[in-house]
């Protein structure tokens, strides 16, 4: 297997790497590599920080075990490689009538990663985090490939699910699919005046999928102001997405000023009349509406960008609107934020989510955004809260360990699937995560 160094970095663009890394397309290969050099997997590096780094070390690039293994019609089972992307799954199965279980806000996720950081989508409510619905992961071990399910080899799968690629390669996994009535959105769009309210139409949406859009520059009366969208899949026409587009360049930085921003914000919310609005969306403008803007991480430019994202327990809403007062305040915020409602479905030792609201910011990387999002963790460690690592670049390890109260199982299992540390990556290392 050919090692090809280059430079790399997460979704964020403020973390980098040089790393050699090796592309296995057969197990064969991936068994070969891990038996003799073992070291972690990536997929197409959609973490925003720098979860998918090992800067000085090698990394396996999965993107190119991306077959599907089999598919049963009748119950939906799903058998399909590691390096599938969940957007192709879309759209290989919506037309069938089976939707991926959950979808994050990016097609191009795989599905080892969506595993590794037991993803969420916006129907986290009623559906659960992705974990919940594989039914059989396959990891390949220094030894072959071992097979895990949530009743075989569970405190493995517990800490493979949301664990952070530590537990080794994953070589394949079975998930189940969901039952769709057409490869169409009907969205309902509602625009919402403030915070409680806003608050109280989640918690009263008997919707199958629901997301906020919050406008984080609001103040005062305004704050919380933003759109509600409720959404059921269905079967009609509608022109298909356009894809394509692609930001050529480093944006300046004046292209995401505070300014700039509250104007944008404040037009974006004026875009859904009063009385509200029912459209029918390509269905994968409804769940991925950035992919059809090729790079826009570029948007923030060269610097990159933060992205906070944290989950508070319903008890401790008026935390998260703290929160938010204290960076609608800051004139930080880009006009990425979004709001959602999470219910109590995890499946891994060191899942993020929990019942509760969880809130995710865009930052342009700057030295007043890393500020505040220091003491935005504080205020969600004070909330007995929980940030999402798939999206940190900036925390320590003195806090998130208090975080996860599955740590020490997931930290035990670990450390018995991998002695000799091969997994570890830039972000276990920044948190300390493998340490005693």
């Amino acid at each position: 297997m050919t090692w090809k160094t280059s430079e790399y970095s997460g979704w964020g663009r403020v973390h980098t790497a040089n790393s050699a890394a090796a592309r296995p397309e057969r197990a064969t290969a991936l068994a070969a590599i891990v038996e003799k050099t073992p070291a972690p997997a990536v997929g197409m590096r959609r973490s925003y920080g720098d979860a998918c780094l090992n800067d000085g070390g090698r990394m396996i690039d999965m993107s190119r075990m991306d077959r599907v293994l089999n598919f049963d019609p009748e119950t939906g089972i799903l058998h399909v490689e590691a390096g599938a992307q969940i957007g192709q799954i879309l759209k290989i199965f919506a037309p069938k009538g089976w939707l991926p279980p959950v979808m994050p806000g990016t097609g191009f996720a795989t599905v080892g990663g969506a595993i590794a950081m037991d993803v969420h989508g916006k129907n986290h409510h009623g559906a659960g985090s992705f974990g919940v619905h594989i039914t059989e992961i396959t990891l390949m071990t220094p030894k072959g490939p071992k097979v895990l399910t949530p009743r075989k080899n569970a405190g493995l799968f517990k800490a493979t699910v949301g664990g952070l690629g530590q537990t080794g390669p994953i070589l394949s996994a079975r998930l189940q699919l969901l039952r769709a009535k057409g490869d169409v959105m009907i969205v309902t769009e509602r625009r919402v005046e403030a915070w409680d309210e806003f608050l109280a139409l989640l918690d009263a949406s008997d919707a199958t999928y629901t997301v906020g859009w919050i406008d984080a520059t609001a103040r005062g009366d305004q704050l919380g102001r933003g759109i509600l969208e409720e959404a059921e899949t269905g079967a009609g026409l509608v022109t298909a997405a356009k894809r394509g587009k692609r930001i050529p360049v480093d944006a300046p930085s004046f292209a995401l000023s505070p300014s700039v921003v509250r104007t944008f914000n404040a037009a974006y919310w004026r875009r859904v009349p009063d009385r509200g609005r029912t459209v029918v969306k390509p269905i994968d403008d409804f769940f991925f509406p950035l992919d059809k803007i090729h790079d826009w991480n570029r948007l923030y430019g060269k610097s990159g960008f933060h992205q906070f994202q944290c989950v508070v327990p319903i008890d401790a809403a008026d935390s998260l609107r703290a929160m938010l007062e204290r960076i609608a305040g800051s004139g930080l915020a880009s006009p990425l934020a979004v709001l959602k409602r999470m219910g109590p479905g995890r499946a891994g030792y060191m899942s993020f989510p929990m019942e509760g609201y969880t809130l995710a910011v865009d930052f342009p990387n700057k030295v007043a955004a890393t500020r505040l999002i220091s003491e935005l963790e504080a205020a969600t460690v004070e909330a007995k809260g929980r940030i999402y690592l798939a999206k940190d670049a900036l925390s320590g390890p003195d806090s998130v360990r208090g975080m996860y109260p599955e740590f020490a199982a997931w930290a035990k299992v670990v450390k018995s699937a991998d002695p000799g540390g091969h997994y570890i990556t830039d972000l276990v290392r920044r948190l300390n995560l493998r340490t005693a």
